[in-house]
């Protein structure tokens, strides 16, 4: 009996004190890469010709493995850039083509394309809505633009263009939305239209947002200390909402902070993320993580040495 539990007590230090897996990116003769495990076990083949900075011996830091360039003896395809595979080497998509290179995670996924079709994914790699569609633009406020025989044209400035088709508004489940009259602040316009306020909370998520509601005059203040001409305190408003949730490798709620004053045009400079107990909070720095008091902090201190510079700007930053 005490043989057995003395098996069953060192279970959690045996799976605790397993190594942790570390996938690197290596560059074969013919400048091709792929991903090696620490032990050397071939996970993806080199078969990409990388068009960023990677070099050999590059620690594999995400969810997911991604090469951002093309596959050698394979086609190019309409839309897409880059190739996604799980750490177990299997291929799980190719991203969707914007800014020069694979799309950005917005709201928690982003596009990808297959057979020529658009859909999203998340940070895991699992598909978050089908590739369904011709296009869809990103998420934003909890909404994306979507159209079906649409296609890429030059415009009157030579840049290429989304034209023709049949226009819709989706939300994050893939549903297709329908437009509404006016009622709230928070119900989003998109193309002169309005849609409802897309974002709904537990008991538990209000508490989260409300710490920032809390802030909302002292966080206001430093959004807009740069912005001409004057504004009221009401123009000025703030409004947080919870973007994404707790998943497996990303244990935070992620949230986004929107200008009501601005058409709830997004901050992005104001993105947080709290732990799932809501305790730990933080902003997000591209992809490193700041606390959230020591960001404030310098925010704060770098606003009044603005406005010691600046002592005529309208929007005047109150601690």
């Amino acid at each position: 009996m005490k043989k057995t539990l003395l098996l069953i007590a060192m279970i959690p230090i045996l799976s605790f004190s397993q190594k942790k897996e570390v996938l690197k990116y290596f560059i074969s003769k013919d400048t091709l890469a792929g991903v090696k495990d620490q032990d050397g076990k071939i996970i993806v083949p080199a078969q990409f010709k990388i068009y960023s900075d990677l070099e050999d011996g590059d620690v594999v830091n995400e969810e997911t493995i991604y090469f951002d360039g093309s596959k050698k003896g394979e086609a190019k395809e309409k839309n897409a850039w880059g190739y996604v595979y799980d750490k177990k080497g299997n291929f799980l998509y190719r991203p969707f083509f914007y800014d020069n290179g694979a799309d950005y995670f917005k709201e928690g996924v982003r596009r990808f394309v297959k057979n020529g079709k658009v859909g999203f994914a998340d940070q895991n790699g699992k598909i978050a809505i089908e590739a369904t569609h011709d296009f869809v633009s990103y998420f934003e406020y909890g909404y994306a633009l979507f159209c079906d025989g649409c296609d890429w044209e030059k415009t009157e400035n030579e840049h290429k263009g989304i034209v023709g088709g049949t226009w819709g508004v989706m939300n994050t489940k893939g549903e297709t939305v329908k437009p509404i009259a006016k009622s709230s602040d928070k119900d989003k316009e998109i193309q002169g239209k309005y849609y409802p306020n897309p974002f709904h909370y537990d008991e538990k998520e209000k508490n989260i947002l409300q710490f920032f509601e809390k802030q909302n005059k002292t966080l206001s203040g430093l959004y807009y200390i740069n912005v001409y001409p004057k504004m009221s305190d009401a123009e000025k408003k703030l409004t947080f909402e919870i973007v994404d949730r707790p998943k497996e490798n990303f244990p935070y709620y992620q949230i986004n902070t929107y200008a009501l004053g601005m058409d709830l045009l997004i901050a992005d400079r104001f993105t947080f993320v709290v732990s799932e107990d809501g305790k730990e909070k933080y902003t997000m720095d591209y992809n490193e993580k700041i606390p959230y008091e020591k960001w404030l902090a310098n925010e704060i201190k770098e606003a009044e040495q603005f406005q010691k510079e600046r002592p005529d700007n309208p929007n005047k930053f109150v601690k």
